[in-house]
């Protein structure tokens, strides 16, 4: 069985820094491509950030290139979320999803498994 555990959120101010860690279980992680999603409240979940099982292949949301940063640890089991310069619109719940495969959608039904998500909030 699966399980993604998301770990790392917090209230932060505007301007600072957080770092996302997703551990993976159940799951060879080397063949998953590994992103990050976000939902904040009344809005749908958007794509913030993946990473390809073929690293270093790397794909970002408009919004958040520049100061956000993806990477994975397959010895570890693991992909970060390196979330810098902070913006109150950046508050959400992140969500990390895995899907089978090499190639990166931005779109979270194309993810097989997601983890329970860790809130994310930015003071202004």
């Amino acid at each position: 069985q699966v399980q993604l555990v998301e770990s790392g959120g917090g209230l932060v101010q505007a301007g600072g820094s957080l770092r996302l860690s997703c551990a993976a279980s159940g799951l060879t992680f080397g063949l998953y491509t590994m992103g990050w999603f976000r939902q904040a409240p009344g809005k749908e979940r958007e794509f913030v950030a993946a990473v390809s099982r073929s690293v270093p292949s790397t794909s970002y949301a408009d919004s958040v290139k520049g100061r956000f940063t993806i990477s994975r640890d397959n010895a570890k089991n693991t992909v970060y979320l390196q979330m810098n310069s902070l913006k109150p619109e950046d508050t959400a719940v992140y969500y990390c999803g895995a899907r089978f495969g090499a190639t990166m959608p931005q779109v979270p039904n194309y993810y097989d498994d997601w983890g329970q998500g860790t809130q994310v909030t930015v003071s202004s």
